[in-house]
């Protein structure tokens, strides 16, 4: 499974982005909202952090079909190659999804909540589909089961395209998805902290060093003599 940030704090990237195993960064326009700035320089700044051979994401926000594909050019234009274009799973987007296909732009159809939107869009073109497990699950469903579905209709029916899992809310539901091979997900940055934030870790770590100085009186192997 690929591991995205989905965030556009840009000292949450850059921490993660040196101490994780990030494949990249998603975004959308109320993510970039909270950064409070021109959302072309935070997209560009998270391309510099991330750098080239990373993919971003980044979401066309027009509703028009006309929009979108000037959305997704003016977005691929900015952020270069390794970058895919959000696109609304709509009867608007399938459009827009299949025509920039032609042109060699990949997509992502998003806002995901049922299975037939995912079928849709990856029908239509999309390279990604991307079901958010958190808000199905609020919604009085099965977030983890729907995209369990998902990836069953795309690998069943040989369509290209893979599932970016995305709207997490704990690790476990992260892990399941992997388990059960699902290629993609994107956590916010507190969420991918936490994966391995734990108590017990520390501790165990901790008393290492400690048997460890009160051996040889050092914290490290390469202060010994």
């Amino acid at each position: 499974m690929k591991l995205f940030i989905d965030d556009a704090n840009i000292e949450a990237i850059k921490e993660l982005n040196e101490y994780y195993p990030i494949d990249g960064v998603t975004t959308n326009p109320s993510i970039l909202a909270k950064a409070k700035r021109d959302p072309r320089e935070t997209l560009k700044e998270i391309r510099d952090v991330i750098g080239e051979d990373k993919i971003i994401f980044a979401q066309a926000v027009d509703l028009s079909y006309e929009g979108m594909i000037r959305d997704a050019h003016m977005i691929m234009d900015l952020l270069g190659k390794n970058t895919v274009v959000k696109l609304p799973s709509t009867p608007t987007g399938f459009k827009a999804m299949a025509a920039l296909k032609k042109d060699g732009i990949l997509t992502c159809g998003t806002v995901v909540y049922t299975p037939m939107q995912a079928y849709l869009a990856a029908k239509a073109g999309a390279s990604y589909v991307a079901p958010y497990v958190n808000r199905i699950d609020n919604m009085g469903y099965d977030g983890v089961g729907v995209v369990k579905k998902i990836q069953n209709i795309l690998e069943n029916n040989g369509m290209d395209c893979e599932v970016l899992a995305a709207s997490f809310k704990n690790s476990m539901q992260v892990l399941e998805l992997a388990e059960y091979g699902v290629g993609n997900a994107t956590c916010a940055a507190d969420v991918i902290k936490g994966f391995v934030k734990n108590a017990a870790i520390d501790g165990a770590i901790q008393d290492f060093v400690n048997d460890f100085e009160a051996l040889t009186g050092k914290t490290s192997m390469s202060e010994l003599d």
